[in-house]
């Protein structure tokens, strides 16, 4: 299994020889615009993707198949919606599926709760995006298990943590767990996906599970940057267990 970031909860998993492709965002910088319920104006994304137009169209050539945990426009955007051949399988949950085929996509694979595709087991997961009203405008999410007779990853997706975290992971008991840190937060509320405190207490819960951290520098409403959370991983002892990835990084999940 190998595991590339592209860029903020965009990422790329070859599992057993199959490419998927997980919360495409790929317009370029900036096409998103300021982000609503913010005090920025800086325009998102803040970073272009680590490779160029030319290199994404060969790439998305190669994909099997798209993940969508949720449609905000940081993991489901206008340039995925144009740019993935219409016919490539979507995973995603019910809730999302029919918004999708009317977006054009003929190939969506609902998974509800558990489905075998291919020669992998996916698992839809509980999310919570955030709190009070803040969380219930975010809307539901979800999160994604990929299992096969020889690894796992949770991909946990936009959350914060919370009991349901710690019940995915002792159900799943998943070899890798990939999580959305950043500590992103609007004008108003408490953060909407994880901070450094939340990811130290998946590391803790999951000990025997290798943390990857995501959704870093790429959105103006995360609060927290790789350097930041490098340093609450370090003073808590987890350089061995939590790893940063950077954009266009790619590592082997054993």
């Amino acid at each position: 299994m190998k595991l590339q970031l592209w860029r903020n909860a965009t990422l790329l998993l070859n599992i057993d020889g199959i490419s998927i492709l997980i919360d495409p965002m790929l317009g370029e910088k900036g096409s998103m615009g300021k982000m609503p319920m913010t005090d920025s104006e800086l325009l998102n994304p803040l970073v272009n993707l680590p490779f160029s137009k030319d290199e994404l169209i060969k790439k998305l050539q190669g994909i099997d198949a798209v993940a969508v945990t949720h449609l905000h426009p940081d993991h489901w955007d206008a340039a995925a919606i144009e740019l993935l051949d219409k016919n490539i399988p979507i995973i995603c949950s019910g809730i999302i599926s029919e918004q999708i085929s009317e977006q054009g996509f003929t190939n969506v694979v609902t998974v509800n709760d558990q489905l075998q595709w291919e020669n992998i087991e996916i698992s839809t997961t509980k999310g919570q995006h955030g709190t009070g009203e803040i969380g219930e405008k975010m809307g539901i999410v979800n999160g994604f298990v990929f299992k096969t007779e020889h690894t796992s990853v949770y991909i946990a997706g936009d959350t914060i943590w919370y009991d349901e975290i710690a019940q995915e992971i002792d159900k799943h008991k998943p070899q890798h767990i990939i999580l959305a840190g950043g500590a992103a937060t609007f004008s108003v509320g408490d953060p909407i996906i994880m901070n450094s405190e939340d990811i130290v207490t998946v590391c803790e819960h999951a000990s025997e599970s290798t943390v990857w951290v995501t959704h870093l520098e790429a959105v103006s409403h995360c609060r927290e940057d790789r350097k930041f959370i490098q340093g609450k991983i370090t003073e808590k002892g987890l350089e061995n267990q939590c790893f940063i990835l950077k954009d266009g990084e790619e590592v082997s999940l054993k």
